[in-house]
């Protein structure tokens, strides 16, 4: 699946929702519907000033509370409608919903441990992240394969679901998905289209990208 669309220069900004509760006292959030945090609406708000500046042409989100109001705020800078979409959801991780790292480790020690070893698991039962790739990756080629070339697409999404959205878009096998590191909240990736297909040019960012100068451009 890398590549899918047929245009050149054309960017994909992977932008991670702002804070919730949920996040500050660790507890898996999956596809529960939680909202904001007063922090994670003035980190929106902030990044959304940064990310305006990129000239979107689209913006899509999840449509998780979280994210959607996050991509409200690039709403209301660039006056661009949001598309939102079931598919870019986080990872459902089933019964560990709700829990704490601490208590999912007391209760599905084994399982927690699988995980942690980066074995294939159903957390709690719940979705294998090469099955959240199949279902947010398509999404997210298809907006983009709509945007004009050179046109720059905004994702806002889920950290688990855009770490593995990004590991399909590269063609890496999802055994080195792991590598890529986490996002802080309302930080962003950036995919690049190019010759070869995609392109990472920034991963968790929180400033706008700046030119590679050297001989790997």
């Amino acid at each position: 699946m890398n590549g899918g669309t047929t245009g050149r220069g054309r960017r994909i900004v992977l932008w991670r929702h702002g804070q919730t509760s949920w996040n500050v006292e660790r507890r898996f959030q999956g596809t529960t519907d939680i909202d904001l945090t007063e922090t994670g609406v003035a980190q929106a708000r902030r990044a959304a000033r940064l990310l305006a500046a990129l000239k979107p042409h689209a913006i899509v989100a999840s449509d998780l509370r979280r994210a959607r109001d996050t991509a409200a705020e690039l709403a209301t800078v660039t006056g661009l409608k949001v598309t939102t979409h079931p598919a870019l959801r986080e990872t459902y991780a089933g019964e560990w919903q709700g829990l704490t790292h601490e208590e999912i480790a007391g209760r599905f020690g084994e399982q927690y441990a699988a995980w942690k070893r980066g074995e294939p698991v159903r957390r709690g039962g719940g979705e294998l992240e090469t099955e959240v790739a199949d279902r947010a990756a398509p999404v997210v080629l298809d907006h983009a394969g709509r945007l004009p070339d050179g046109g720059t697409l905004v994702v806002v999404s889920h950290g688990g679901t855009i770490r593995t959205t990004i590991g399909r878009l590269l063609g890496l096998e999802s055994r080195s998905w792991e590598a890529l590191g986490g996002l802080t909240n309302c930080c962003w990736s950036v995919l690049g289209e190019g010759a070869r297909g995609w392109r990472l040019l920034e991963h968790n960012a929180g400033s706008l990208p700046e030119p590679v100068l050297g001989d790997d451009d």
